[in-house]
Formats: C-alpha cells, structure tokens, sequence
C-alpha cells in the first residue's frame, strides 16, 4: 500500500505541476508534466482494487489525456505555422533550473545533432558548463550523434587551458559515440542552441547562468537544481527546417 500511496502522491505534485504550467501558457513544459502524471496515475489504477476508486483514477485520466491531446494539436499547429514561442525568465537567486529541468520538455528520440553557439566556453567553469550540457544529452532519451560547438578563442592566460579542455571533452564524447566538431570565430556575440529536431533555445547568458556557491561544501554545489542563478531570459523557438550552418 505504501508504493500505492507513494505513486498518488507523485502524480498529484506533478499533475498539479502540469495544471500550474499550463496556465502559465508554458505548454511544452505542461504536456511533459501531463504525460508523467498520466503515467504514474496508470500505475496507481493497475494496482487499486475498489471499484469506485478506479472509476474516479479512470475518469481523472481520460481528463488529462484529453488536456494533453488540445496541447499537443495546439503546439503542433503553431510549430508547422512557425509561431511557436516560449519565453521563461530566471529570476535572480532561482532554484531548480539545472541543464536536465530547462531542457527536458524538448529533448526526444529525433533529436541527433545539435548546435551551440556560446562565446564564452572559455573559463573552467565555463568549459564545465559545456561537458555538463553534453552529458544532459548523453543522460536524455534522444540519440544524439553530433555536437558543433561554436565560440571564441580565450587569446589571453587561458587559452592552451581551453583547448586542453576541449580536446578532453571531445576524447571522452567518443567513448560514448559522440562526435564533437569544435570551431572559433572571433565575431559571434550571440548564444544559441539549436536542435535538428527543430527546437531553437535562446538563453540569454549562454549556459553560463550558473552562479557560484558560497563553498565547495555549500548547498547547491552538487546539485545544479539546488543552484542559485542569475537573472536571465530564456526563448524558445521551433522552425520546421532547422538551419544547419
């Protein structure tokens, strides 16, 4: 009864998760919240015995799924017209927008290449912002093959630090069958993401929006959705056909 219990519970947080978002007009990241809910109450109703009981989990499931079926006609109508836009804002000191949060509700199974252009993979803990972004897509349940990164050359102290690095990354990315293509420029100022999937995300301080923990022992130093961030913006776009350049 406990697992039973447990399992309710969970879809309630993330249902109402899903309810919350949804009025929000953050659909993407609804539908992704309506569809674990969904899920855990399946699991609830296998494993309820009263009739009542599982008229009430059937009656609250079709109503989500039917929640869940107007999202996704309404997001795919908006991706084929080229209108689909998402905008979140991190607040300064917010919580709980690790690399695995923020980018879930457009990782899936027909993602395999993506696009980074960031200027500032420069510094180490920039340069561990990257290798954690990669490994958020080595994690997800898209297939990644391909990562082209795109950003500046560090010209002052750090610049052999910076390309050590690189290297490291793009050796370890091999060993899971990853294949990174690492290219400068000397003019990009602008920081983008972008999915062969068609997902563009536009964060405003790149993926350096991370800021630092107190100690190396505090809070939040292990856990990224423990870590304060700064203020930024984040938009998300989708274009049908992807750019590949």
């Amino acid at each position: 009864m406990s697992g039973l219990s447990g399992a309710e519970n969970s879809a309630v947080i993330v249902l109402k998760r899903a309810v919350e978002l949804d009025e929000s007009s953050r659909f993407q990241e609804s539908l992704v919240c309506y569809q674990e809910g969904i899920n855990l109450l399946l699991q609830v109703l296998k494993g309820t015995k009263d009739e009542k009981k599982k008229s009430h989990y059937r009656q609250k499931i079709s109503d989500y799924m039917d929640r869940a079926e107007q999202i996704k006609r309404h997001l795919e109508q908006e991706k084929e017209e080229g209108k689909y836009h998402n905008q979140i804002k991190i607040a300064e000191n917010a919580t709980g927008f690790s690399y695995d949060n923020l980018f879930k509700p457009y990782l899936n199974e027909t993602l395999t290449e993506v696009w980074v252009e960031d200027p500032y993979i420069r510094q180490v803990h920039q340069l561990y912002n990257f290798l954690r972004f990669c490994e958020m897509l080595l994690k997800g349940p898209c297939k990644v093959k391909t990562i082209h990164l795109l950003t500046t050359k560090d010209e002052e102290n750090g610049k052999s630090q910076q390309i050590n690095a690189l290297n490291e990354i793009k050796e370890s990315l091999k060993n899971y069958g990853l294949t990174l293509e690492i290219s400068f420029s000397s003019s990009i100022h602008d920081r983008e993401i972008r999915f062969n999937s068609g997902w563009v995300i536009k964060i405003g301080r790149g993926l350096d929006y991370f800021k630092k923990t107190e100690g190396r022992f505090s809070v939040g130093y292990c856990d990224f959705d423990l870590r304060p961030c700064h203020e930024t913006t984040v938009d998300v776009f989708h274009n049908k056909h992807t750019k590949k350049t």
